[in-house]
């Protein structure tokens, strides 16, 4: 096994600036490090995360989120385990997929991207970060829960705060307190707000949730608030990241951005391929339920696994030339890519893969599809060079843009 020092630091400002050499280093000759300061090892090779992920043979637990998730969000459907978890997820699940999502949502999606895209689209400029990326899903999953759109604001603070909370790798005691205030108030916030809508159930997202039974269970007032809390964060923070990464990606190379403009049946495999090149989650933990080993060594029982997703998206004995963005690659199948049988490894993999696949994709190609409409001729804007930032989320944090405006918008 081997030691942290051997390779550039998860918490340096090195690695922070740019992780994907460290990465390989990782991969190739220090696939499992004992990292002292986040008491954790760390994992970086394909095979070995997606063992992690998948846990065929029960080997992993995420009783890391004890300590990791619930001081800001509460108790959710992630720290459930068998039964229990089974059920949990039924309740929540069919509310992001088949009919639910096609008629109640995608309404929601398609009027909230384009009020959006309304307040620039008669400029020719716009930062698609701060202008679009960062508002967009938040407002989309507040609707969804209809909840009230003068809020959004603050529904932006509260997920900005818990995604600081989950990403605080070296333990800043100002930012653990900020993100269990949030947990006190975004309780006061909800709670009213849920047994209000058990009283007057809607077509909403909030109303299913509340009016959900499987096999004689039913959410409690914690679940709702617990699961409408980690559907902001998770949800907000993604989406959010990948849209700004998508567009990152394709305007840094023009003629894979020329061919989506052509076929916007490619929004999906520019998706795809942005998951693995630039994931917007790099890192996820687990814990280790029994002695297991794995690449470079043997994690003992009850540790906490560090799944390096950015490291193992570009594994090379996975992925051909994974340095290099190529939506046409053959070795990524899109149409697999938002399901439990995905070939990469954004949405984690296995009985705890994510819920809201579905709902980031229709985000995602709604979302791409309108701003390319408004903006025909899309360009950054003059010297900039998008440059992601973050280590345990990571995206470009500004992207100004010029365009043409259009007189008219299609669609």
């Amino acid at each position: 096994m081997s030691t942290a020092q051997q390779v550039p630091d998860i918490l340096s400002p090195e690695f922070a600036a740019d992780p994907y050499p460290a990465y390989r280093v990782m991969r190739e000759s220090a696939p499992l490090i004992w990292h002292e300061a986040t008491q954790s090892y760390i994992i970086s090779r394909y095979d070995d995360v997606e063992r992690v992920f998948k846990d065929k043979n029960q080997e992993f637990t995420t009783d890391n989120y004890n300590w990791q998730i619930e001081p800001v969000h509460g108790r959710t459907i992630l720290q459930l385990s068998g039964r229990e978890h089974a059920v949990r997820r039924a309740l929540v699940a069919p509310a992001f997929r088949g009919s639910d999502l096609q008629e109640k949502f995608l309404p929601v999606i398609v009027r909230n991207s384009s009020e959006l895209i309304d307040t620039f689209r008669h400029t020719g400029s716009a930062d698609l970060v701060t202008d679009y990326a960062t508002h967009f899903p938040v407002n989309v999953i507040a609707d969804m829960l209809g909840l009230d759109k003068a809020d959004h604001e603050q529904f932006q603070r509260w997920y900005t705060s818990v995604i600081a909370f989950l990403g605080n790798l070296s333990g800043d005691p100002e930012v653990t307190a900020a993100g269990e205030r949030t947990r006190v108030e975004f309780a006061e916030y909800m709670f009213p707000i849920i047994r209000e809508r058990r009283e007057n159930l809607g077509d909403d997202l909030l109303s299913t949730l509340c009016a959900a039974e499987v096999d004689g269970v039913r959410m409690s007032d914690e679940d709702i608030k617990a699961f409408c809390s980690l559907l902001l964060a998770a949800g907000g923070e993604t989406t959010d990241k990948a849209i700004a990464s998508i567009f990152a990606n394709l305007l840094l190379h023009p003629e894979q951005l020329a061919a989506v403009q052509e076929d916007r049946g490619l929004i999906a495999r520019a998706f795809t391929e942005t998951l693995r090149y630039t994931p917007p989650v790099h890192m996820i933990m687990r814990q280790s339920a029994t002695e297991v080993a794995l690449s470079g060594g043997t994690i003992p029982a009850g540790a906490t696994v560090t799944c390096l997703i950015g490291a193992a998206n570009r594994d090379g004995d996975r992925y051909a030339a994974p340095d290099s963005f190529d939506i046409f690659r053959d070795d990524l199948p899109a149409a697999t890519a938002f399901s439990a049988a995905a070939d990469h490894l954004a949405f984690a993999l296995g009985r705890h893969f994510c819920v809201g696949a579905l709902l980031a994709k229709a985000e995602v190609e709604i979302g791409v599809g309108q701003l390319l409409d408004a903006m025909p001729d899309v360009r950054l804007a003059d010297g900039f060079d998008p440059v992601e930032q973050g280590v345990f989320t990571r995206g470009p944090q500004s992207l100004p843009v010029r365009f043409t405006p259009v007189t008219h918008v299609t669609g």
